[in-house]
């Protein structure tokens, strides 16, 4: 059986402190969170204090590129060994880079830039017993050289990047996404269980969109991927829908 969690984005419009959030998630039925938004506005204490009385789990964390790189920007508080740090003290043992602009992936140099950098943070980490993984979009799936950039990526990273698959994005980038899963079964790390409307390209509840969740799960099963983590970009009501999708995640791996 699978562990299920919540990329708490999709509760970012929530102006409750991070550890009531997390009291929500432990209700609706998860085992555990990624984290994403606002993790630092709360002390670190009452955050893992909040996990242990919902017996939730890290499943993982989005960072942004820039922080485990040291790059500068005023929107970043901390560089890699803060990261990792704060991280780690959470229960965090997968960091995963969430998203990169599309200009990465409109060309075979561009691409491979994109592999030679997460290559190099992927070592770092691994310095630090911590795992790098890749989000992607639907970015990921322009074509380069007569296939999608993603298929580049995974072959011109090292076996230590791990991908998280997002089953919506990829659906919306023109991809199956139980056969992705199922080609790069060895690689799979997380798969982000969201639904999305194709042609529209829009973020939709499980089960509302083209996704096809059962054989999502499916190839999921056979990657032996470790976490199914729900996310809805922009729900009307983020309790509901974290609702929502724990009945669908459970009732699918049924």
């Amino acid at each position: 059986m699978f562990d299920i969690a919540v990329l708490l984005y999709t509760l970012r419009s929530l102006e409750a402190p991070l550890p009531e959030l997390l009291d929500r998630v432990g209700a609706a039925g998860y085992d555990g969170v990624e984290f994403a938004y606002r993790v630092r506005e709360s002390p670190v204490e009452e955050v893992i204090a909040a996990l242990d009385r919902n017996g939730l789990d890290a499943a993982s964390a989005h960072v942004p590129i820039e922080a485990l790189e040291d790059a500068p920007s005023e929107a970043l508080e901390d560089g890699f060994d803060e990261t990792v740090d704060f991280y780690d003290r959470l229960g965090v043992d997968t960091l995963v880079v969430p998203w990169l602009d599309p200009e990465h992936f409109e060309s075979a140099a561009a691409v491979d830039a994109v592999a030679t950098r997460l290559d190099g943070l992927a070592a770092a980490l691994g310095a630090e017993d911590v795992r790098l993984a890749y989000h992607n979009h639907d970015q990921e799936f322009a074509t380069v050289d007569g296939a999608p950039a993603i298929e580049r990526l995974i072959d011109r990273t090292d076996d230590r990047v791990g991908f998280e698959i997002d089953v919506g994005w990829a659906l919306v980038g023109g991809s199956d996404p139980a056969a992705l899963i199922d080609r790069h079964a060895d690689r799979i790390t997380h798969v982000h269980a969201a639904d999305a409307d194709a042609a529209r390209g829009e973020s939709v509840a499980l089960g509302e969109g083209d996704v096809d969740l059962g054989a999502v799960v499916a190839s999921a099963q056979r990657a032996d991927a470790e976490w199914l983590v729900y996310e809805h970009d922009d729900p009307e009501d983020p309790i509901a829908s974290i609702e929502q999708g724990a009945k669908a995640l459970r009732d699918a791996l049924e």
